[in-house]
């Protein structure tokens, strides 16, 4: 076989052949996996839900808010009827590590930040007037744990008045999901 000259052209050639193999083959494996990710996150959010009620009398709610410090903040919530906070659990978060990621510990009962028992729906930092103290150096992701923490109590809120159950929602946008 006669070796290829190197050109710009037969090397963009070759490397454009790399990429559309690698890319066929990423496509490939992708579409191989995706089922079994759904599987799991439904898994990971049924847990979830379990573990944020914790057997007690309530209803669990998925919201997200896309203005963490990192991107997304998605949290599954359990609320007793009355509106207060019985559990959380942060299901997928961009924030960062060691700070903002903090949020899964920080807001649980017996922590600096402890929310649990506290009546949801103007949960607000302390920095804003509020009563519940951030994450240290962190303060973007604690207001977008709180908005989550919120936009659950009124989706649970809207929901009740509705007569329905089981919600998700955008924290600070509408919710069509119920």
């Amino acid at each position: 076989m006669k070796k290829l000259e190197s050109t710009w052209y037969n090397m963009a050639l070759v490397l454009t052949g790399i990429a559309v193999v690698a890319g066929a083959a990423l496509g490939y494996v992708n579409s191989m996996t995706a089922p079994t990710i759904q599987a799991i996150k439904a898994q990971q959010e049924k847990d979830a839900e379990m573990e944020v009620l914790a057997g007690q009398e309530g209803t669990a709610v998925k919201v997200s808010d896309p203005k963490g410090f990192g991107g997304t903040l998605t949290v599954m919530v359990g609320l007793a009827p009355n509106g207060t906070v019985l559990g959380y659990k942060v299901l997928e978060s961009s924030e960062t590590p060691g700070l903002g990621a903090k949020a899964q510990e920080w807001f649980q009962k017996g922590q600096k930040g402890d929310i649990i028992g506290k009546q949801a729906g103007n949960l607000t930092v302390s920095k804003d007037g509020g009563e519940v103290d951030a994450i240290t150096a962190s303060t973007i992701t604690s207001r977008a744990f709180l908005r989550c923490i919120n936009a659950a109590y009124k989706t649970l809120s809207e929901s009740t008045a509705d007569g329905k159950s089981g919600a998700s929602q955008q924290a600070g946008e509408p919710n069509n999901n119920i």
